[in-house]
């Protein structure tokens, strides 16, 4: 039985841990070798982040993304969590409220305006890469003033970067921040 038993483990161990992953390897290396390789975006040669994968954004000239849930490091794609409270949770509102304050004082001129909702809660991964058009295009103020662009300018690239929904049917319209931030690095002085 002994002996039957450890066949058995050594058999498995080979297939389910060695076997399988090398093959799905193999073949998600072959079929999308971008996405196998965590999406990796260039810039100027250098890899500057991920597609799939956010970024903490602080500096008013830039697309804010989603707030993340993952502490000790935001957004560390080796942990991926959501913050796992509920609406009436007392912390999470008071997170969602030190958010608002934040947007409101880093752009005075939007404060009457409702803040979009993915701009103070964060994913459910922790990782999202990407905001819905209307937390883009509440920043165009924000970006407009800080970059010393005219807002039409900016509202320009955010809308070149919306993404519909795949198939047309799954998910929401959603801009990419990575994308739309090296497109405004890429407007100049």
């Amino acid at each position: 039985m002994i002996r039957a038993t450890l066949v058995l483990l050594a058999a498995f161990t080979f297939l389910c841990g060695l076997a399988y992953p090398a093959v799905v390897t193999g073949i998600a290396q072959v079929v999308f070798p971008s996405r196998a390789n965590g999406s990796p975006v260039t810039a100027g040669g250098k890899v500057v982040g991920s597609e799939r994968v956010g970024q903490a954004w602080s500096d008013p000239k830039y697309l804010w993304g989603r707030p993340s849930a993952l502490t000790p490091v935001a957004y560390d794609g080796r942990n991926s969590t959501g913050s796992n409270a509920g609406p009436l949770n007392p912390d999470l509102l008071a997170a969602v409220k030190a958010r608002v304050e934040a947007l409101r004082a880093a752009d005075p001129s939007s404060a009457a305006l409702p803040v979009p909702v993915d701009l103070v809660t964060a994913s459910g991964s922790g990782l999202d890469p990407d905001v819905s058009p209307a937390a883009a295009l509440y920043q165009v103020p924000r970006i407009a003033r800080a970059r010393n662009r005219n807002p039409d300018e900016v509202k320009a690239v955010v809308l070149a970067h919306v993404r519909q929904p795949t198939l047309g049917l799954l998910g929401a319209p959603r801009v990419n921040v990575l994308a739309v931030n090296l497109a405004l690095d890429g407007l100049g002085p």
